[in-house]
């Protein structure tokens, strides 16, 4: 089974993508991830992601097109793949549906976690971790038990992502809308696409996938 996993940072994408790859031995394939490893590889192709990376320049559709079948065709024919980060326009979907059919792969779902900008916001804006292992915690959903004291570790220094504020996520959600918007219609007219409840919590949301993918 070969899905899309959309949703806009903070989503929770990276939480459901993590759970599939451990419950369904599904791969993900973020072309984030990829491009990073790509450059530090040494392949051909990596050479190619580097030397467009370190000119400042936006790597090809041609580019991140092989290596995802590159992933592809590491992958074992029984596993399944995530696709996170791509397809984002219509030409990127268009090179998918080649990309999968060369492999006698096809695209199963398509998969929208739905948020609610302002409670998003909440979310994000409200997230700290302990700056010793990292546990994470919110200031009004998940507070140490004893203030000011990691509850793993014990350690009492605390940290925020300094692009954790709110003007940062709306930009995020703008720039997600923007760049979803050219791709849902096409799969919208093939029947690919379902939403999930992303605000509802994790495992709840991890119910709604399953019930998608066993459908």
């Amino acid at each position: 089974m070969n899905i899309i996993l959309l949703g806009p940072p903070g989503a929770g994408k990276g939480t459901q993508a993590t759970r599939l790859v451990a419950e369904r031995g599904m791969v993900q394939l973020s072309t984030g991830d990829m491009l990073r490893a790509a450059r530090k590889s040494g392949t051909p192709v990596g050479n190619r992601v580097a030397a467009v990376m370190d000119a400042g320049e936006l790597v090809s559709d041609e580019i991140v097109s092989d290596l995802i079948g590159e992933a592809l065709d590491l992958m074992g024919p029984n596993q399944g793949a995530i696709f996170d980060g791509y397809p984002r326009t219509a030409a990127q979907a268009e090179s998918l549906d080649a990309i999968l059919a060369a492999r006698g792969r096809s695209l199963d779902h398509v998969i929208e976690l739905e948020v609610d900008e302002d409670a998003l916001v909440d979310r994000i804006t409200g997230r700290f971790t302990c700056a010793q292992c990292g546990t994470g915690y919110h200031d009004r959903f998940k507070q140490p038990k004893v203030a000011d004291t990691c509850d793993v570790c014990g350690a009492h220094e605390f940290k925020r992502r300094p692009d954790d504020n709110a003007e940062t996520v709306r930009t995020r959600m703008a720039e997600y809308r923007a760049k979803t918007a050219p791709i849902l219609p096409i799969y919208e007219a093939r029947g690919l696409v379902s939403r999930v409840d992303g605000m509802a919590d994790m495992d709840s949301v991890s119910a709604q996938i399953e019930a998608i993918l066993d459908r």
